[in-house]
Parts: C-alpha cells; sequence; structure tokens
C-alpha cells in the first residue's frame, strides 16, 4: 500500500485554533521583549551613568596629564578622577581645579571641574594615559573613560603624538 504525503504545509493543523490566539501570542511575545529591554537599559543606566563628560590632554611644559570633567546629572558635584599610563594605575584626585574655558563651553555650571595629574617618573618612550570618571552607586564602582586615549612620548622634551 503506496502512503501518499501531501504537499502542503499547515500552519495550523487543527482548524480549532483560532487566529485571534496566534495573534494575542505574538503581541505578548513583542511586550515582553519590550519589558526586558526596557529593564536592560535601566540597569545599564543605573550602573553606567551616561552623564559624564570631560576631556584630558597631555600638557608637555607641565609634563602632566590635565583635563576638565562634568556630571551631567549633578553639574555642582566635583568627580573623582583616577589616572591609568599604559594600563598602570597613576593615582586618583577630585576634579577641583579652576576651568573657566568649561564654562565658557556650555559644559558646566561652573568652573571648578579640571584637574591635573603630574607624571614625573616615567621611561622615555611612548605611552598612552587613559582618565577614567569614577563612579559610586551604594558599594558598587564603576569607571568610565574620559575622551580619547591621550597619546605622548616621553625624552629630555616630553611631545605629544
Amino acid at each position: 500500500m503506496k502512503s501518499r504525503i501531501s504537499s502542503k504545509i499547515c500552519l495550523f493543523p487543527h482548524k480549532s485554533v483560532p487566529k485571534k490566539l496566534v495573534n494575542l501570542l505574538i503581541a505578548k511575545s513583542i511586550l515582553e521583549t519590550v519589558f526586558v529591554g526596557t529593564i536592560a537599559v535601566l540597569v545599564y543606566v543605573k550602573l553606567f551613568p551616561p552623564t559624564f563628560h570631560g576631556w584630558g590632554e597631555a600638557v608637555v611644559e607641565a609634563r602632566a596629564i590635565s583635563g576638565w570633567v562634568v556630571n551631567n546629572a549633578k553639574p555642582w558635584d566635583h568627580v573623582e578622577v583616577q589616572l591609568f599610563v599604559d594600563g598602570r594605575f597613576m593615582g586618583t584626585q577630585v576634579a577641583q581645579l579652576s576651568r573657566p574655558d568649561v564654562v565658557a563651553a556650555g559644559w558646566a555650571k561652573d568652573e571648578w571641574h579640571g584637574y591635573s595629574f603630574f607624571i614625573g617618573n616615567l621611561a622615555t618612550g611612548s605611552h598612552e594615559a587613559k582618565v577614567y570618571a569614577l563612579h559610586r552607586s551604594g558599594n558598587r564602582y564603576t569607571l568610565q573613560m574620559l575622551g580619547d586615549p591621550i597619546p605622548f612620548e616621553v625624552d629630555d622634551n616630553w611631545t605629544r603624538r
């Protein structure tokens, strides 16, 4: 006895499954996806706030890495910053030096958001500095890099690349 295989594909083998139920299940899946996505964004913003803005540069004359940082969520607060050179921790400080240029550019409400790290004992050659804003949330700490990495070279007279 030959068996006949139908070439038709039926998505709904049972006529008792109403289209309304299928539509409701699809809508439920979409709402769950939106809900989970919203929770993920809220957690990310809480742990890694995108409110820090700043910039740094190598100041050849002072043999320092200097710059500014502002927390847009709390513009009057002074932000704690950390410096890493070639991946090594170099120091931490609160950004509270005068930077009237930051106010003039519209980034801050007051001028007291500058920082400057003196870098004295580095080997001759190329280096890369990174400055991070330190964010505290309860017992948790996160770092957000400010601006771009700062390439510089150390010789008798520092140079910027």
